[in-house]
């Protein structure tokens, strides 16, 4: 069958999560326009940096820091090409975190569609209500 468009994206966003090098987590994103993909991102270390995988996690607070998120650095590939990301609507396949919302709010997208409710935030949640960016959850598991 056919899928949809929001599975077809979601469904790239979890080919895309395969490549994350951080193992809490495989998140992958794919920040999409008029149904063209503008960029991928998947959670992993800054450019030339070890991984976790090969380096072990690096923990502050209960949270790996040696990582960047996967809607980051979407945004970035974004930023390093010159594509605009503004209207575009990010498919990720896990709840954005506090600080990737402020991101995603920043660099204009206007919808968010995720799989994985992960770490649900409450004021991620007032930062994407008073920016009007509609928050979708899509019950989509890979096979």
């Amino acid at each position: 069958m056919r899928p949809d468009w929001d599975s077809y994206f979601m469904k790239i966003a979890f080919a895309v999560s395969e490549r994350s090098t951080c193992d809490r987590a495989f998140v992958g994103c794919v920040l999409v326009n008029d149904k063209q993909i503008l960029t991928t991102g998947f959670n992993g270390s800054p450019a030339g940096q070890e991984h976790c995988d090969s380096a072990g996690h690096l923990l502050v607070d209960g949270h790996c820091i040696r990582t960047i998120h996967a809607e980051t650095n979407s945004i970035i590939q974004a930023a390093l090409h010159g594509i605009s990301t503004k209207n575009a609507t990010c498919y990720v396949t896990h709840l954005p975190c506090v600080n990737c919302t402020k991101v995603l709010i920043n660099a204009g997208i206007k919808r968010i569609v995720y799989s994985v409710a992960y770490r649900y935030d409450v004021n991620a949640q007032k930062f994407l209500n008073a920016a009007n960016i509609e928050l979708a959850q899509l019950d989509y598991f890979p096979d």
